[in-house]
């Protein structure tokens, strides 16, 4: 195994690094206070060839692998937590899913804009009864000729009411029967389609979440992706690639958290020395650094077998477990090295410490991530 970055992963690491200082820190908290999705932030990151990352040259993406992917979200989450999530969301999902399961005609049509940044991608599987329980969702679609019709709601929606296309799993079949959901592809503005309540988070505020609804939306049958009823599977192989997506999310946060902590107890003086020469602080940074090069392991494990084309449900599930759990006791033991200064956003450690509590929660909770990898061993 080699544990040394590659030359690309060093150039896009070095390259992020100088486009966040510019464009993402000076504006960040002020995104972050007023909930505002700076889309003109993705266009020109589209414009790096961030938005299109895994997606093949002869789209119109940057053809990398997911080692390349991985350095991307976590250097972006290091920085901003919310822009890493909408980053990851947009490649992982809504490209991700056309990029996988597109025929042809449909991944010529959308890759391209997706992968250049023109356009942003939402990807609609969650509802407000059924987050985990997706066999039982209530969006429906109903064929009729050549065409579907499309009712229901999608909750916690990343990029609901700024995304130009939607991907969109909808019921086709009875509730709770085999193969009853198929995956559709739905552009904003189809009469019918719109955006309904924005939410109001706790963290990653810059990062828009929102309902889809669909009242009576008729789309054509060449919007539907793959065979009637392979949705929810589609859906489960998406969401092995979006694990590792939001453990290198996690991953981010726990860094700028550990390196942002790190910093201040080297400056910060108490009783005439510097608190890093204090076990009690020098003992969390230990902690927080070998939990962070536990969960880089557990990532480029998952990584790996994903660019080699292997099953990989149980090391995305493993990875994305406990990079956002220990991304969550990174942010906190940051908080609490800072102190007082870490209640306020004068300081950088309150951000991670909100926006890491996400991690845990979305594309599937850390619950369903350990009842994957339970199922995983147990049918060894």
């Amino acid at each position: 195994m080699d544990f040394n970055l590659t030359e690309t992963q060093m150039q896009i690491t070095e390259m992020i690094r100088d486009f966040a200082n510019k464009h993402i820190r000076p504006s960040m908290m002020e995104w972050d206070e007023s909930q505002t999705f700076p889309v003109e932030l993705f266009h020109k990151m589209g414009e790096l060839g961030l938005m299109g990352v895994l997606v093949p040259a002869e789209y119109g993406g940057s053809g990398l692998s997911y080692f390349e992917y991985v350095t991307v979200v976590s250097e972006i989450a290091k920085v901003c937590g919310s822009i890493g999530l909408s980053v990851a969301a947009h490649n992982s999902l809504c490209t991700g899913h056309i990029l996988y399961f597109g025929n042809e005609e449909q991944k010529k049509k959308y890759l391209p804009k997706l992968a250049s940044g023109e356009w942003i991608g939402a990807w609609g599987l969650t509802e407000a009864n059924t987050g985990s329980d997706a066999g039982n969702m209530r969006c429906t679609a109903i064929r009729d000729g050549d065409d579907w019709i499309l009712n229901g709601t999608k909750n916690w929606i990343t990029h609901g009411k700024t995304g130009n296309v939607a991907v969109v799993l909808a019921r086709t079949g009875e509730p709770r029967t085999k193969n009853n959901v198929t995956a559709f592809i739905v552009e904003r503005g189809t009469p019918g389609f719109s955006a309904g309540k924005k939410e109001n988070k706790l963290g990653m505020r810059a990062s828009e979440t929102t309902e889809l609804v669909f009242d009576n939306c008729r789309i054509s049958d060449a919007q539907r992706m793959g065979k009637i009823g392979d949705g929810f599977k589609q859906a489960m192989k998406v969401l092995d690639g979006g694990r590792i997506s939001i453990a290198a999310l996690s991953l981010g946060i726990a860094k700028g958290a550990y390196e942002a902590s790190l910093k201040y107890a080297k400056e910060r003086h108490q009783f005439d020395q510097p608190i890093a020469s204090f076990q009690a602080i020098a003992f969390k940074l230990a902690d927080m650094a070998t939990k962070i090069e536990g969960a880089e392991l557990l990532i480029y494990q998952a990584a790996d077998m994903k660019n080699r084309g292997v099953k990989m449900t149980k090391e995305s599930a493993m990875a994305k477990y406990y990079a956002s759990e220990i991304s969550v006791e990174i942010s906190t033991d940051a908080v609490q090295i800072f102190g007082g200064y870490g209640y306020t956003k004068d300081f950088p450690v309150e951000k991670y410490y909100r926006d890491s509590k996400l991690c845990t929660i979305g594309e599937g909770t850390s619950e369903i991530q350990k009842l994957v990898i339970s199922r995983d061993i147990l049918n060894q």
